[in-house]
């Protein structure tokens, strides 16, 4: 069957222009609700609202126990973790400069697959690895982020947040989950919400009603939940089927720019001469690292749980 050139198009600019912006919400959103209370709401919602499609468009539901499992583990590294800590450090670091950081997580799931798997780089690799230390390098260099305690602790937070995730990417490859992704989805988010609700409860997270919010902030979860979660995720999952992966992983070249642009636009965040040079150099090692030629049969996803 001929796929539809117009949905095509439009799936690619629901994960370009939507996933970019999720840095710019979760934002605007963080800087009035607890980071991990945020994600929990998100999630939670998300998960169960993602259910209730399968349900309705009747795609099985059930998942036996080593699937739930699995599930728990990658939400934790995936949702918890790597996007419930990611949503707390963007509270000390501007959303344009976390989605750049975001950007290496290809770098650092090819480093895992070398040191779990032993594989070997590829020349593409090597030049793609070179040039995305070089660019984080020169974006973490700058005098106002390494005289800035609270920037550092943010950036350190989130490097260890693309390790969960880069992690978790290896991990689900090679791990047993429900068949359908829109489903196995849906049972992460739906645990990884209970995990946050309950991490936002021990570490004592200000809890606040939604009613309460701002109607920006009632505005971006609402976004967040119904375009980040739900629209862009099964716009990705349908490219996947029908266009090669390569041209899917363009998005991690276009996201950054457009949260950058975003953030400046929307939140007045600084846009560094050195920045855009940085950004310049990372994004070129991240598509020499994803053009790499495919020779392996196990796939792992270089294209991170957009926050």
């Amino acid at each position: 069957m001929k796929e539809s050139k117009p949905l095509i198009i439009t799936a690619f600019i629901a994960i370009y222009i939507i996933w970019g912006s999720t840095y710019l919400l979760n934002k605007i959103v963080v800087t009035e609700v607890s980071p991990l209370l945020l994600a929990a709401i998100r999630f939670s919602i998300s998960g169960a609202l993602i259910i209730l499609i399968a349900k309705f468009l009747k795609v099985p539901i059930k998942i036996t126990k080593k699937q739930l499992l699995n599930s728990a583990i990658a939400g934790f590294l995936f949702l918890v973790y790597g996007n419930g800590m990611f949503v707390w450090a963007l509270k000390y670091v501007d959303s344009g400069f976390g989605a750049l950081l975001a950007a290496t997580q290809p770098l650092f799931v090819l480093l895992l697959l070398r040191l779990i798997d032993g594989k070997k780089m590829q020349k593409k690799s090597i030049v793609g690895v070179v040039l995305g230390v070089i660019g984080m390098y020169l974006l973490v260099s700058q005098n106002e982020i390494t005289t800035s305690k609270d920037m550092l602790i943010g950036i350190f937070m989130i490097f260890s947040c693309i390790l969960s995730w880069s992690y978790g990417s290896v991990f689900v490859a090679k791990a047993k989950l429900p068949k359908n992704f829109f489903v196995s989805t849906g049972y992460q988010m739906l645990i990884a919400g209970s995990f946050l609700f309950a991490g936002s409860f021990l570490l004592n997270e200000t809890w606040s009603s939604p009613i309460n919010w701002s109607l920006k902030a009632q505005g971006s979860m609402v976004l967040l939940i119904a375009f980040g979660s739900i629209v862009a995720f099964t716009a990705f999952n349908y490219l996947l089927k029908v266009v090669s992966a390569e041209k899917v992983s363009t998005s991690a070249y276009v996201n950054p720019v457009v949260a950058l642009f975003l953030g400046w636009y929307f939140l007045d965040e600084t846009l560094t001469a050195q920045s855009i040079v940085a950004s310049i150099v990372l994004l070129s090692g991240v598509y020499f690292i994803t053009s790499r030629k495919r020779v392996s049969k196990l796939k792992v996803t270089t294209k991170p749980q957009k926050i």
